[in-house]
């Protein structure tokens, strides 16, 4: 998910995570941050002063792209296996509003239900979200946060050389 792991890292690069709060906890379901303080939902590009948002993603196995723009549902693919599924506790995907595919900007969640309960291919999140990377390290503390508790500050520790920025 190349467009929503590079809308990630700019956000923890301009800093916009740090101190932002975790607005949505369900226990397991997800845990989800990203909403900046004050009326917007996402974030406003300070340049431009627009809402950033960005298409949902999805690379199916087998495929050498990912469809944008359109759940697997919708496009009549919904047996099919994304490469990156929720089938791990700590999958971190993008949250968007229901009714727009493309509406996705700085939220984002955790999943937190056991692959054993809900196997890859059966579950109603698998090509509807966008996926962007799992939890390796830290499952404890994933485990103890919840709604309130607070990002003290989000950096990337590796891999920025891979970021890609677009052209002006």
């Amino acid at each position: 998910a190349p467009v929503t792991a590079g809308n990630f890292v700019d956000l923890v690069q301009r800093g916009f995570y740090d101190g932002l709060d975790f607005i949505r906890s369900e226990e397991s379901y997800v845990l989800q941050a990203g909403d900046p303080p004050g009326p917007e939902v996402g974030f406003i590009d300070p340049d431009s002063g627009e809402y950033r948002n960005i298409p949902l993603e999805i690379l199916v196995k087998g495929d050498k792209e990912p469809i944008y723009s359109f759940t697997l549902e919708e496009i009549g693919r919904f047996r099919e296996q994304p490469v990156l599924p929720f089938s791990a506790y700590g999958t971190v995907a993008m949250a968007r509003p229901e009714a727009e595919n493309d509406g996705a900007s700085s939220q984002f969640f955790f999943f937190l239900f056991q692959p054993e309960l809900t196997p890859a291919g059966a579950n109603l999140l698998d090509g509807r979200y966008t996926v962007f990377g799992y939890v390796v390290e830290g499952k404890k503390v994933l485990e103890e946060l919840g709604k309130g508790d607070k990002i003290i500050s989000a950096k990337v520790v590796a891999g920025l050389e891979n970021l890609v920025e677009p052209e002006a």
